[in-house]
């Protein structure tokens, strides 16, 4: 198995919704968003995989440790082999894939996040920081396209936070900014229990809108000329915009089960998407 196949393996079985976005990129870039999505996979797998957290902090510094070799030329993984090749092709900072390595050491060291701009940062780290990637990868004219990736990154996560609650809770960990639980009289030992109550589906109402906000603020960022080339997460947006909005429909039951759309609707989602972004003249 090639480092491009290790990659293509990695993205196929974790059924997430970047791979239907992946499907519509010219070759290069679609193997350079491919091993970025595989990097995130394997360290976001060492901290929820492996129980032992001595363990899981060994393994994120040897991932630091392989990240200097990447830009080395001295990669011995399949993931970063596949990413200098990536390197090649693109300007892909070494300090971006550090600070996603931070992200995820992040979850080691807290189980929850006192306010909202402490969890932003977390934010930042695992998603905003990908969503800098990607605009590299994907390409761009205007500058002010980072921004864009930067709030859509953090209306992703914030979406996958709302999606999963349960699960979440089920590793000890609480997203939902203490504060902010306390705002809506939520009871955390409640929702470690793994039980709803009407105050959490108000708290989550309050998240999916601030969701919304970022996704908004997103979109009114993204200059039309960098549109065509950005379409890949414009892909993303819509299907991540989808699952909310079904969550939002099921009266936000995310305690009883995870909401998540069929690969069908996913694929469909994304032909559609792609097919409205046309090349800016």
């Amino acid at each position: 198995m090639t480092p491009d196949e290790y990659c293509k393996d990695k993205a196929a079985k974790s059924g997430s919704s970047f791979y239907y976005s992946f499907r519509f990129l010219p070759e290069k870039q679609q193997q350079a968003i491919i091993a970025l999505y595989a990097f995130c996979r394997e360290v976001d797998d060492t901290v929820d995989e492996i129980s032992d957290v001595d363990i899981a902090r060994s393994k994120l510094e040897w991932w630091r440790q392989e990240i200097q070799q990447i830009f080395k030329g001295q990669a011995t993984h399949p993931v970063g082999k596949a990413l200098y090749t990536a390197l090649q092709n693109f300007d892909l900072h070494e300090e971006y894939f550090m600070e996603i390595i931070d992200g995820m050491a992040m979850d080691l060291d807290q189980f929850s996040y006192a306010e909202f701009k402490h969890l932003a940062l977390y934010c930042h780290r695992a998603a905003s920081v990908v969503g800098l990637l990607s605009a590299e990868i994907f390409g761009y004219q205007d500058r002010q396209t980072l921004k864009y990736a930067e709030n859509l990154g953090m209306a992703l996560q914030l979406t996958n936070i709302i999606r999963d609650v349960r699960e979440d809770a089920e590793r000890g960990r609480i997203y939902l900014p203490q504060d902010e639980l306390q705002q809506f009289n939520v009871n955390t030992d409640e929702l470690l229990d793994l039980k709803s109550s009407p105050e959490l589906i108000e708290l989550l109402k309050f998240q999916t809108a601030r969701a919304n906000d970022y996704y908004q603020q997103a979109f009114q960022l993204l200059p039309d000329c960098d549109r065509y080339t950005q379409r890949t997460g414009l892909i993303m947006a819509a299907i991540y915009q989808a699952t909310l909005n079904e969550i939002e429909q099921d009266g936000f039951q995310v305690m009883q089960h995870r909401v998540s759309l069929t690969p069908l609707r996913k694929l469909w989602i994304a032909w559609q998407t792609a097919r409205r972004e046309r090349r800016f003249r």
